[in-house]
């Protein structure tokens, strides 16, 4: 397995953007969130995209895809606390859509990307 550059891979840098918009995300949050929901979507934005960068240092696609599986599993798990902050009416109708609508993009292209390891 040739090394990727973890900074040049599209779903790394997607994973990014999600972490700036989980900090824009959480600025309107009331302060009794501040270790609990914000912490929990914090750790599992900053998770995407630092998995990836640590499955790039793997020796094989075998080991690279478990930091992607896990990448994933983040990705999911910030889904989960993103309607939670809906639910709870943190986020307005329009900034949950386009944070699920950008969430899910990722996941699929996490997932491709997770396919062409195999």
């Amino acid at each position: 397995m040739g090394k990727h550059n973890f900074k040049k891979l599209k779903i790394w840098q997607e994973g990014m953007v999600l972490v700036e918009e989980t900090y824009k995300m959480i600025r309107e949050f009331p302060t009794m969130e501040k270790f609990n929901l914000v912490s929990q979507l914090i750790r599992c934005a900053v998770s995407i995209p630092s998995n990836i960068a640590e499955g790039t240092s793997k020796s094989s696609n075998k080991h690279f895809n478990k930091y992607i599986e896990d990448s994933l599993g983040s990705s999911f798990e910030w889904e989960t606390q993103l309607i939670v902050a809906f639910n709870q009416q943190y986020i307005s109708d329009e900034r949950f859509e386009f944070l699920e609508q950008k969430i899910q993009q990722l996941q699929k292209m996490i997932s491709r990307f997770q396919d062409g390891l195999k």
